[in-house]
């Protein structure tokens, strides 16, 4: 019997290890490609930007942007105090999106939890920072895992009209997903620069990449689509800032929507609705703040306050309830978002993940995260 188990033992032994061998085997091809190395004319365009200094890009608005303050002393402390607040008390209510086409002269969002969402703007159909894979990680193994499914399966999209990535950190840019919309999908990725080199690694076509720089913009599918300044860094491993981050413009011939990505708050965003709003629908992340961090995510009140700045009509919040980022409770963020709008008077909508909505017959906002548990 010993021997029995003994033999068992190792069986199992042998099967996990070959199960992190076979995962840990996509990590060099998740970390992506070093831009600079990946062709003469990507790394010209990247020397000539003017976001690009000394060997990096940086931001311009301003200069100086605290990465990360000193830990505090207390910091293992805080990791292990109130875990459970940083977790939803209960199932995370999803809603199954809707397979009618999109309106042909309105505004449609559909959030797909954290980042991801698929705005439908004058019929046509834009993928924001799509992630569906269980971890924002480079393996499958370590990270932190999603607190509620995808709504919707990949293959049940619908066919996109265009797929748009803010930076390539993991929980924004995720190899699974872009390979399997390389696939099911026929539409271009806009990127910013550099991003190109990881999605060519991962085998998306290059006439399928379009990377561009702040402030340049193309049209696809009939939409204007302009890369705006964020406040933020890059990086897939050690090496931080050989990509390009950013938000997004997206104007039809009568609606505009704006997408800020991850981003601190920066007085950049009156210059963006200055030249190109106001905004029908701005997407606003509200989570995973800190004060270690005060110039790389801005809290929700921040948030309400550039949604202002970019002459924003309907905020939607995104960059919270899928994954734990940061020492604050689960639903801090939507309930002080929530707050400040009403007392700021401005118009938002906290959808569960997979409900779609309307710019024109937006839903009150029901507090549904309030219900959990």
């Amino acid at each position: 019997m010993a021997g029995m188990r003994t033999a068992r033992r190792i069986l199992a032994g042998g099967a996990a290890l070959a199960a992190a061998g076979w995962a840990l085997r996509e990590v060099p091809a998740e970390l992506g490609m070093r831009p600079l190395a990946s062709g003469p004319e990507r790394a010209s365009r990247i020397r000539h930007s003017p976001q690009f200094r000394n060997g990096s890009f940086v931001n311009t608005m301003p200069e100086t942007t605290t990465m990360m303050t000193r830990p505090p002393v207390s910091l293992l402390g805080e990791l292990t105090k109130d875990r459970n607040q940083r977790h939803p008390a209960g199932p995370v209510p999803l809603r199954i999106p809707p397979s009618d086409p999109p309106p042909a002269d309105g505004v449609r969002a559909i959030w797909y939890g954290h980042a991801s969402t698929l705005v439908e703007i004058e019929g046509r159909r834009v993928l924001f920072d799509p992630v569906w894979s269980r971890r924002p990680s480079p393996s499958r193994f370590v990270g932190p895992k999603r607190h509620h499914p995808v709504p919707v399966g990949l293959d049940e999209l619908g066919d996109v009209d265009a797929i748009a990535i803010s930076h390539d950190h993991y929980d924004h840019l995720d190899m699974a997903t872009v390979r399997t919309l390389t696939r099911t999908q026929k539409a271009p990725f806009l990127v910013p620069l550099g991003i190109g080199a990881h999605l060519e690694r991962w085998g998306v076509p290059t006439y399928r990449i379009i990377e561009m720089d702040w402030d340049e913009e193309t049209e696809v599918a009939g939409l204007r689509f302009i890369a705006t300044a964020a406040r933020h860094f890059s990086g897939r491993s050690l090496v931080r800032n050989d990509t390009l981050w950013g938000s997004w413009v997206v104007a039809g011939a009568a609606r505009k929507v704006f997408y800020a990505g991850d981003s601190g708050y920066f007085e950049g965003y009156r210059g963006i609705g200055s030249a190109h709003g106001p905004f029908d629908l701005t997407l606003m992340p509200i989570g995973a703040y800190s004060p270690a961090w005060p110039d790389i995510h801005m809290d929700p009140e921040q948030a309400v306050n550039a949604h202002l700045d970019l002459g924003g009509g309907l905020l939607l919040p995104v960059h919270w309830a899928t994954f734990t980022l940061a020492l604050h409770p689960w639903a801090e963020p939507v309930e002080r978002l929530w707050r400040e709008a009403k007392a700021r008077d401005v118009k938002v909508v906290v959808p569960r993940p997979g409900e779609a909505v309307d710019t024109s017959a937006a839903p009150a906002v029901e507090g549904w995260w309030e219900m959990l548990g």
